[in-house]
């Protein structure tokens, strides 16, 4: 499980059809073979270690699911690692399973912060909701507003220069992932 709360960046040197090797001696020495990672919020298993960086294999689900599929050599990934049992809960639960992907509509200044609106497929609308939490490449975000099939966050400061949101333009594809509590309420409601 993760936090959505973003450690590091991290830098992707190869990909291939099934296995990505990204870049970090932030987070290589905290890993070890077997070991869990949240790359832009696609919860990977680091398969093997260099001195600075970690291989992770892919299926084609996740391809086909997330970002995976559209990164190139030198794209720039959040990474974080597992919460710890004894750790602090400072984001919201993420399970690191990305449910598709959403796309830039705009990127704008609120004062301070910086608003994003993102579309978002029509599958997962019902699981968006104002004030509700949402994951966006990993970062655990909270909705500001929901129209139809669109959403909008706003992003303080700190987030901004220390994830890979700054990179974002409008038609860029990003991960998401709805609150996972909201789909357990409703199959049981069901």
């Amino acid at each position: 499980m993760f936090t959505g709360i973003i450690e590091t960046i991290g830098k992707i040197t190869k990909l291939t059809d099934g296995q990505i090797v990204v870049e970090c001696a932030d987070v290589v020495g905290k890993l070890k073979k077997g070991s869990s990672i949240s790359v832009d919020g696609v919860c990977l298993t680091a398969v093997e270690l260099t001195e600075n960086s970690f291989i992770a294999d892919f299926m084609p689900e996740t391809s086909s699911k997330t970002l995976i599929g559209n990164y190139k050599t030198d794209s720039l990934v959040n990474l974080e690692l597992p919460m710890p049992a004894d750790g602090r809960f400072e984001g919201h639960i993420v399970t690191g399973h990305v449910e598709g992907m959403g796309e830039v509509r705009d990127v704008k200044e609120d004062g301070n912060a910086y608003l994003l609106a993102i579309r978002i497929p029509n599958n997962l609308t019902k699981y968006v909701v104002s004030k509700g939490s949402i994951t966006i490449n990993g970062i655990s975000l909270t909705v500001v507003g929901v129209q139809d099939n669109q959403f909008t966050v706003s992003i303080i400061p700190h987030t901004w220069s220390i994830t890979n949101l700054h990179l974002l333009n409008v038609g860029d594809k990003i991960n998401l992932e709805t609150d996972i509590l909201a789909k357990h309420v409703e199959k049981l409601l069901s």
